[in-house]
């Protein structure tokens, strides 16, 4: 499967706007962190931006991701593929094995919290969070309620990388290098 199939998985199963973004959010991540480690950089990128295109149709953590596996299948994901956007679920820690794996998991709610900072911003602009205005928020328990931050530091150490010298700066850079594409490059504001 190409960037352009996985495109269309997800316009066909994701009408809502912000949950695109979200799942370009994370495939820039990852696609980040690929080049960071040396990997394959598409791939990882398809998994990042196919990792929710089922949670409109099943928002349950009971049900996704693995309801959306079979979809996948049919649509000729290979299975390494499925098995990371698997492993990404909160009650699949047993089953993040690879290094994608970890850092899918790591990235998902990291993203989140990020847009939410951008958003907040006068200018909505990613481009002008910077990692200090996401560490006073990462505090503020009742900022982005939604966003695990257990999960955020669970990834991060799983990676074995520092979660304010390394991780956030990493997530912010790839999110703020695609301003445009995720919508937070203060076009809201006009």
């Amino acid at each position: 499967m190409d960037r352009q199939q996985a495109w269309e998985i997800v316009c066909e199963f994701v009408q809502a706007d912000s949950l695109r973004k979200h799942m370009l959010s994370v495939e820039f991540a990852m696609r980040a962190y690929a080049e960071y480690y040396g990997e394959d950089s598409e791939g990882w990128g398809l998994v990042g931006l196919l990792h929710d295109f089922d949670w409109e149709i099943h928002p349950t953590l009971e049900q996704h991701p693995m309801a959306g596996a079979p979809i996948l299948r049919e649509r000729g994901l290979s299975e390494e593929d499925i098995l990371t956007i698997l492993s990404h679920g909160p009650l699949a820690a047993d089953e993040r094995v690879t290094l994608r794996d970890k850092t899918l998991f790591a990235v998902d709610e990291l993203t989140g919290l990020i847009t939410a900072a951008a958003l907040v911003r006068p200018s909505k602009d990613v481009r002008d969070v910077e990692v200090s205005s996401i560490r006073k928020k990462w505090k503020d328990k009742a900022f982005a309620r939604g966003v695990s931050r257990e999960d955020v530091e669970v990834g991060a150490n799983s990676l074995g990388v520092d979660l304010w010298e390394f991780h956030v700066p990493l997530v912010l850079k790839a999110m703020q290098a695609h301003a445009v594409d995720l919508g937070l490059d203060g076009s809201l504001t006009q």
